[in-house]
């Protein structure tokens, strides 16, 4: 083992597991992966929750009582969930306390089936943050254009949110005016600013798998030399895009109120293509004020051969901006494959729900008590 996660810590990357189960709560591993693996926060989604619960280990009991008081399916998923990310945000309290609420973070996300309606995702948010009731939490809002204006309200309440979702640097940029937006409205309406906190969940690995897809269909040398290249081409330059915002006037005037940067969150950095290192989107995405959140097995890759050698973001822009000209100059639109990534995201998160739908149906119904 190396001590290549306590050198990702100490360059200002805060690591966050993309993962969440009771068992991995009650079995004390959470509790170990923050001792021991400088774990700080911890991420979920529908696809995480679906795996969890349809694993059936340990909600047997609650959601035996949950049948026997009919409630719907819907009620039944949101008391499991909410449930699993209190527990989390319990064991994780000690590291927010200790980080001044920066830390110690455990992410839960709206419906995915209201991910192109506005006013119900602010409705879901503002009712998951009362059901989890914990500071440490943050609401998960995709950021669909319907998602934006949902953003800029639920900041604007005072409740902190993670943006899931974002493929695209204009995107990115919506993404950041909006956080800035709500952050206004909070301040009009007299809330502490500093009580907010934020991160946007910049995703990675799946602009590769699309972008390289296509590379490969094409054929040629100059494709061939690009493979593995956009994805962190892509990632750099929505840091880039975060200096900028965030080293504005309009930002200078929330910060002297008391605001806390949203800082950018890499998702989606478990590596899909076997020929490239499992550490990729760990080693070469290091940064000051980031958030990298890993699916365990990179988790534990970077503990055994992670190589973090310092800053490998700033100071690239120029050549990843290069790398995303020569994709176009191929013919390879990416304006096309964002939005592309972006709908098949939501999707999949929604086509997880379904499953998961089904799947504690049919658990209440094995469950539920004979009559009388």
């Amino acid at each position: 083992m190396t001590d290549a996660l306590k050198r990702l810590s100490e360059e200002g990357v805060a690591i966050w597991l993309d993962d969440l189960s009771r068992k991995r709560i009650t079995s004390g591993n959470l509790a170990e992966l923050i001792d021991e693996q400088h774990v700080v926060g911890v991420t979920t989604n529908p696809s995480i929750f679906q795996k969890a619960i349809s694993s059936g280990d340990g909600y047997q009991q609650q959601v035996s009582d949950l049948a026997a008081r009919k409630v719907t399916v819907d009620e039944a998923i949101r008391m499991i969930t909410t449930a699993d990310v209190r527990d989390a945000a319990d064991v994780l309290r000690p590291v927010f306390d200790a980080t001044g609420g920066q830390d110690g973070r455990v992410s839960i996300e709206v419906d995915p089936r209201l991910a192109h309606k506005t006013v119900p995702t602010i409705a879901e948010a503002k009712q998951l943050a009362w059901l989890v009731d914990r500071p440490n939490t943050l609401i998960k809002i995709p950021a669909t254009k319907a998602g934006l204006p949902a953003i800029t309200e639920v900041i604007g309440l005072g409740i902190s949110v993670n943006v899931t979702l974002i493929f695209s640097l204009e995107r990115y940029r919506e993404v950041m005016d909006a956080y800035l937006a709500g952050l206004e409205k909070a301040k009009a309406a007299g809330l502490d600013l500093s009580e907010i906190r934020s991160v946007a969940s910049f995703f990675v690995s799946r602009v590769d798998t699309e972008i390289d897809k296509r590379l490969d269909k094409l054929g040629t040398d100059e494709a061939k030399a690009l493979k593995g290249k956009a994805a962190l081409a892509n990632a750099r330059l929505a840091y880039q895009a975060y200096e900028e915002v965030f080293g504005s006037e309009r930002w200078a005037a929330l910060e002297k109120a008391g605001a806390h940067k949203q800082r950018p969150l890499w998702a989606s950095t478990g590596v899909k293509d076997p020929a490239y290192k499992d550490t990729l989107y760990v080693d070469e995405l290091v940064a000051p004020g980031t958030v990298n959140t890993m699916p365990e097995a990179t988790l534990e890759a970077t503990a055994a051969r992670g190589e973090i050698t310092g800053d490998t973001v700033r100071g690239r822009y120029a050549a990843a901006q290069a790398d995303l000209d020569a994709l176009a100059a191929l013919g390879i639109s990416y304006d096309e494959v964002v939005q592309l990534l972006e709908d098949e995201g939501v999707e999949k998160f929604e086509a997880s729900w379904n499953d998961l739908l089904k799947s504690t149906e049919a658990e209440l119904k094995r469950l539920a008590p004979s009559e009388g």
